[in-house]
């Protein structure tokens, strides 16, 4: 627990979506190439000791942070793209607004989560990582969600996207339907006057995300479970929007 608490949290990124075949040491040589690092710390279940999917990296600097932030995330391993984040990102970027989109018509060959994170990500500020639905093989089912930190970003990638060709397909996007709500989609009038309050609770929060209109990550997920299952379960489908 000590380790918890001394880790530089400015100097520090958490690494998620890690294979279970991922270690401390070859975190530690991937990690490396983007600067000095002081420690690595893979947590474990502590009856079964596999790995827990995620991992903390400190550097010598918080620029090297940035760094390895920037170069790092996305990047493959063991064909599953990592999530780097800052370990000390702002609760306030990841807070869920309910700005959920479904990505539909997907072409399976040519988009993955790097092209949808840098195409969604120029509409405004994401909450989370986008997620492609695969099946257990990890082959793409054809459909994707995007979480915003502001309904105003996800209304603009929708008046942008829907209809567009994104490789080499015309891509479908709307709000997503909502997972524990049958028939009701993401994006209401309630959903969006809670947003408002939010900000007027606390007035910084509007502030960071009218400047930085940037991107941020939210923890893994594990490209044959979560969403994928998701859909297996009936929480949504392809035809109806899905279920986020």
């Amino acid at each position: 627990m000590a380790q918890k608490f001394e880790r530089n949290q400015d100097a520090s990124v958490y690494i998620g979506n890690l294979d279970e075949r991922v270690t401390d040491e070859l975190i530690w040589e991937l990690m490396v190439q983007a600067g000095p690092v002081v420690n690595v710390h893979l947590p474990k279940d502590r009856v079964t000791q596999r790995p827990l999917g995620y991992a903390f990296c400190e550097f010598q600097t918080a620029s090297d942070a940035q760094y390895a932030v920037k170069i790092m995330n996305l990047i493959k391993l063991y064909n599953k793209p990592l999530r780097v984040n800052p370990s000390s990102m702002d609760r306030r970027q990841q807070q869920d607004v309910g700005a959920k989109l479904f990505i539909g018509n997907l072409d399976v060959d040519m988009v993955d989560e790097k092209l949808l994170h840098d195409t969604f990500g120029a509409f405004g500020q994401l909450a989370q990582a986008p997620r492609i639905a695969r099946d257990q093989g990890g082959a793409s089912r054809g459909f994707a969600f995007v979480g915003y930190a502001t309904f105003e970003a996800a209304d603009r990638a929708i008046e942008a996207m829907d209809g567009q060709y994104l490789g080499g397909k015309c891509v479908s996007v709307g709000y997503a339907f909502k997972k524990d709500a049958k028939g009701e989609r993401h994006g209401s009038a309630a959903e969006r006057l809670l947003a408002q309050e939010a900000r007027r609770n606390d007035p910084g929060l509007g502030d960071a995300y009218v400047q930085n209109p940037g991107y941020s990550q939210g923890p893994g997920y594990s490209q044959s479970q979560g969403y994928s299952q998701g859909y297996s379960q009936g929480y949504g489908s392809a035809a109806y929007g899905g279920g986020y």
